[in-house]
């Protein structure tokens, strides 16, 4: 079964002009097949953000005209406009919004569902996105409206930003993205405003900004971002707010937004896998946006110099949002104007960073969680989830069914390369249920090709093992499908076990659920409204790669070794000697210092 959000990396899109006219092209004919005679553009299946969708497509037919002069396209703009203007904007309250801080303001908002009071919670981002389909406009519009329309237009975008700013409380629903899409209307509606208004909405968007949106931001691996519905990333929303960022920073030229994004974007970076998939987050764990993330990724992608262009995009929305049929949807119209405006290459070759949270050569990588535990591996093709036992989740020796992941007290990391070979050994300090203070070392070595993973701990009692993944997805080209098959071997004995219970709470690799689907089935609210990661950490059990220790190691230690993909024999050796535990393998030799470190605590590696 393949997962049907993340398809192929986004900067696989053609992103030339005759490229993007070619697009704009294919908008026009389906708008001037669909304009009805009052001026409607919406898409006739549209019920649901459907308050800034006409104006949308009505955004982009500016823009065609701006590019083409197709001289079809004047009267469809005016009378969607005038459409919008009479049909589309609301001024008297919906009934049972909850986040008004005015009764009554008489300002103008954009709904989410029409019907009065059917679903009142979407309007404060319609009307963000109606502001942004609405300045978009206003930019691509001279020559093709007169004063008096401009100035309606005008007025209605300051309107907008009142509501927005005055009579609700500002982003009601903790999401980062949104946020941050309504400072960028700000700042663009202020380019069409009095000197006076303008420096006021200026100053205003700057602020709200700083105090609502960088003030608040969560930290995760080490970086510090703006909160999506409650958590600190979410890979739907997160790019889309990194299109946020780029656009800030392209409107105001203000350094903040480049600050902020270039963070964002290396977070991205090291938590994405060479082949682009990513999962987790606290709206949507595996959809993933489409067109909508092209600005941030490719403009971030080039100032970072990383190829997070990778990312794998919803390919149905590869360039603007489409109902089911296929049908064009002005939904996130302005994502699509911005980037066809901007013209920064992508960046195709990866970072030469070194992050702290991945270690990444050729087609493998490790994305590492806060606590330095492998998020998703990525080896041979094949992609590894944290596994599940007795609910702790994670990678990791196991004794007496308790997983030695979780830290006590600071992980420490370094990072080594030798001859075409990366590594990266991480020290942790845990404490089982015998209350023992014992230090985990767990080297990742790769060629590119193969992942070598060695675990190093105090010896355990009983009869432990090593949790090694839940294999769970796997690359097929253009596409993402589901796989239980893993590409492993280990100097132990190795076994893929699966649980014996079908109930929601335990996850089997085998069956057609994604993970996506049994985190919101875990989750306490309603899909769309619940926190899937939350969910998902409701898990008790999953598939298991589960790893024996191997045999002839120091009398002192317990030691697991595995290789992920690669091809031949896999025999290591591992000796004790006076400058650490020595590790050889058929492709190399790697020298673990004392768990104490050097003088300064960090871990000690040599590889060669």
């Amino acid at each position: 079964m393949r997962l049907p959000h993340q398809r192929g990396p986004l900067h696989d899109l053609p992103d030339t002009p005759e490229a993007y006219d070619a697009v704009l092209a294919d908008v026009a004919e389906q708008a001037l097949a669909r304009i009805t005679p009052e001026g409607n553009l919406e898409h006739p299946d549209a019920l649901d953000d459907v308050g800034d969708t006409s104006l949308g497509v009505t955004s982009l037919l500016a823009l065609a005209h701006a590019r083409t002069k197709d001289a079809r396209l004047p009267e469809a703009v005016l009378r969607s406009l005038r459409f919008h203007l009479r049909e589309r904007v609301y001024t008297q309250d919906n009934p049972g919004y909850p986040n008004l801080r005015v009764r009554d303001s008489g300002f103008p908002y954009a709904r989410y569902v029409l019907e009065p009071g059917a679903h009142p919670i979407g309007d404060w981002p319609s009307t963000v996105w109606a502001l942004l389909q609405l300045v978009n406009v206003l930019d691509t519009t001279d020559g093709l409206i007169d004063d008096e329309l401009r100035a309606d237009l005008v007025e209605l975008g300051h309107g907008y930003w009142r509501w927005l700013t005055e009579a609700t409380f500002f982003n009601p629903q903790e999401a980062g993205n949104q946020a941050i899409g309504c400072v960028v209307g700000g700042l663009m509606l202020a380019g069409h405003l009095p000197a006076e208004q303008a420096e006021a909405v200026r100053g205003r968007a700057l602020s709200l900004y700083g105090e609502e949106i960088r003030a608040h931001r969560v930290r995760d691996r080490g970086a510090l971002l703006p909160p999506e519905h409650g958590g600190a990333y979410d890979n739907n929303y997160g790019p889309i707010s990194l299109s946020f960022l780029a656009q800030a920073h392209r409107v105001s030229g203000e350094e903040v937004f480049a600050e902020d994004g270039d963070t964002l974007a290396r977070y991205l970076d090291a938590r994405l896998t060479n082949g682009g998939f990513d999962i987790g987050g606290p709206r949507y764990s595996e959809q993933h946006s489409g067109f909508e993330s092209v600005l941030g990724l490719r403009y971030f992608g080039s100032r970072i110099g990383a190829d997070i262009g990778r990312y794998r995009g919803d390919s149905r929305w590869g360039r603007h949002a489409v109902k089911p049929d296929g049908g064009v949807d002005g939904h996130f119209a302005f994502m699509l104007v911005w980037q066809i405006q901007d013209t920064t290459p992508w960046r195709r070759n990866p970072s030469r960073a070194t992050y702290r949270h991945q270690l990444r050569a050729g087609s493998v990588s490790v994305a590492f969680d806060s606590r330095m535990t492998p998020s998703l591996i990525e080896a041979a093709g094949t992609y590894y989830l944290p596994a599940a036992i007795n609910r702790q989740h994670g990678f990791g020796p196991v004794v007496d069914g308790f997983l030695l992941c979780r830290p006590m007290g600071e992980v420490r990391v370094r990072d080594a390369s030798a001859e075409g070979l990366t590594a990266k050994l991480v020290t942790k300090p845990v404490v089982g249920r015998d209350h023992v203070l014992r230090h985990v070392r767990s080297l990742y070595v790769t060629d590119g090709t193969a992942l070598w993973l060695t675990v190093a701990v105090e010896r355990l009692p009983g009869d432990p093992y090593l949790l090694a993944g839940l294999p769970y997805a796997a690359d097929d080209g253009d596409r993402v499908r589901r796989t239980s098959i893993p590409d492993a071997v280990a100097a132990g004995e190795l076994r893929l076990t699966h649980p014996e219970s079908a109930t929601p709470d335990h996850f089997d690799a085998r069956a057609e659920r994604t993970q996506e689907q049994a985190a919101f089935a875990l989750a306490a609210d309603p899909r769309g409204y619940g926190n899937p990661d939350e969910g998902w950490r409701h898990l008790i059990t999953s598939t298991v790669l589960e790893a024996d220790p191997a045999k002839n190691t120091p009398a002192d230690l317990h030691v697991f070794a595995m290789r992920y993909g690669g091809q031949g024999p896999f025999a290591p050796e591992f000796e004790q000697t006076e400058e650490g535990l020595a590790v050889r393998t058929e492709s190399f030799t790697a020298l673990l210092g004392d768990p104490a470190g050097d003088a300064t605590g960090d871990p000690t590696l040599t590889l060669r």
